[in-house]
C-alpha cells in the first residue's frame, strides 16, 4: 500500500565534481545558477555548495578523485532536464559564455530544446514547451495513466 500522506515537495539534484570551485564559477557564469552557500575548507577547497535554478535547489559536492574512483569512463548515465521560459535566448547566453552547443531544435514532443556537457561530465537539457501536442512515430501508441 502507497502511504500517500507523504508528498514529494520536489527534487533537488546533487552533483560531484572534481573541483568545485570552478564548477561553481562556471554554472553561475554559463547557466546564471545563483550560489547560495558554500563550505570550503582552510585552503578553500569546497566541500559542499548550494545553487538555485529558479525554485530549483542543485546540490553541489567538491570530491577530488571522484570520478577515478568510481571507474567512470562514459556518459554518467542521466541528462538533467530545465524547463526555461526562452530556449534560444538562454543558448545565446550560453554560447556567450564561451561553450560550444548545438542550436535549439524544435522536438516532436512538443518541446525545444539544447542539451551539452558540463565540464564535470554532467549533461544538462534546457527545454521550453512549445505546446502539448505529441507527434508519436506511426508505430507507437499513446498510453496515459488512469489517474
Amino acid at each position: 500500500m502507497i502511504d500517500r500522506t507523504v508528498r514529494y515537495q520536489g527534487i533537488s539534484p546533487y552533483y560531484y565534481y572534481e573541483d568545485a570551485n570552478a564548477a561553481l564559477e562556471w554554472l553561475s557564469r554559463v547557466f546564471g545558477f545563483e550560489e547560495v552557500v558554500r563550505y570550503s575548507d582552510a585552503d578553500g577547497m569546497v566541500h559542499e555548495a548550494e545553487m538555485r535554478a529558479g525554485d530549483v535547489v542543485i546540490q553541489v559536492c567538491g570530491y577530488p578523485g571522484y570520478w577515478s574512483e568510481q571507474k567512470a569512463d562514459g556518459p554518467v548515465g542521466q541528462e538533467n532536464i530545465l524547463y526555461v521560459n526562452d530556449v534560444d535566448a538562454h543558448w545565446a547566453r550560453t554560447v556567450a559564455a564561451g561553450v560550444q552547443a548545438e542550436e535549439p531544435t524544435d522536438k516532436p514532443y512538443g518541446v525545444r530544446a539544447y542539451s551539452l556537457t558540463d565540464p564535470g561530465g554532467h549533461r544538462w537539457g534546457f527545454w521550453q514547451r512549445l505546446t502539448d501536442k505529441v507527434e508519436i512515430p506511426p508505430d507507437w501508441q499513446e498510453i496515459r495513466s488512469g489517474k
